[in-house]
């Protein structure tokens, strides 16, 4: 029997937010588990418990509204992504829910651990995975650390969790150089020639089966692939046959 298509939602900001609610049924429809939803913001743990409370109050009121099930895992460090008791919530859960926070302590707190390996597997059965911000920029062959304010220094970028390689996701796309000017440039510039760059506006998403996708909110998506922009708006479908590896990776190996 052949595994079940892949349920994935890709956001550049304004997770939990109402403008989100057809993402989160077109990927319930679609998944195995429980009709639950398990909020993740560990992304934001480094910013201190107030932080990582608010996020996950927000999913919570944002499911509860929905009336559709969910809780918040307390997983804030690489102890706590070792215990087996939060894996196993994995097990029977139909979407996992990354947060935003620090792409690069996301990705640390993960790689290798028996929580990536478990979240892996259940998304090979059939949970959906949605990320947003760090959520999706942990994916890819690097993280960026977000607490690096020098961009220009070596330890901007660490490992990623490879879950698609020769690829990085640039969220908050139309906004990055209001943040600093020239942003968007030296991001462009960091990524190889030879990897997938793919780029979501702020407010929007980009929902889809690793192969085929939809831009749902409020901006677009943009997809460098060998030197060539694509670009799509609001309620455009699109090709791009994306490498997505469920095999977890050690990290010895990042």
């Amino acid at each position: 029997m052949s595994n079940p298509p892949l349920s994935i939602a890709l956001l550049g900001s304004g997770e939990f937010e109402p403008w989100t609610e057809d993402v989160d049924r077109w990927l319930l429809d679609r998944a195995t588990g429980d009709g639950s939803v398990l909020i993740l913001p560990a992304a934001s743990a480094p910013e201190g418990d107030k932080v990582f409370d608010n996020w996950g109050s927000m999913g919570l009121t944002h499911y509860g509204r929905l009336g559709i099930p969910a809780e918040v895992v307390p997983l804030k460090s690489r102890e706590d992504a070792e215990r087996p008791e939060l894996a196993e919530r994995l097990a029977t859960a139909s979407m996992a829910y990354f947060s935003g926070g620090n792409p690069a302590y996301l990705a640390g707190v993960l790689l290798g651990t028996p929580f990536w390996s478990e979240l892996l597997g259940a998304m090979a059965r059939g949970m959906a995975y949605t990320g947003c911000s760090a959520g999706i920029a942990s994916l890819g062959e690097v993280a960026v650390d977000s607490a690096v304010r020098d961009f220009t220094s070596s330890e901007l970028w660490k490992p990623g969790l490879r879950l698609f390689p020769r690829l990085q996701f640039g969220p908050h796309w139309d906004a990055l150089d209001t943040y600093a000017p020239g942003l968007r440039r030296m991001f462009i510039s960091s990524v190889p020639e030879e990897w997938r760059l793919f780029a979501v506006d702020e407010h929007t998403a980009v929902m889809g089966n690793g192969t085929s996708w939809r831009v749902v909110g409020a901006g677009g998506a943009h997809l460098r692939d060998s030197g060539e922009w694509r670009n799509f708006g609001a309620g455009d479908k699109f090709t791009a046959q994306l490498d997505i590896v469920l095999t977890p990776i050690e990290a010895t190996q990042a």
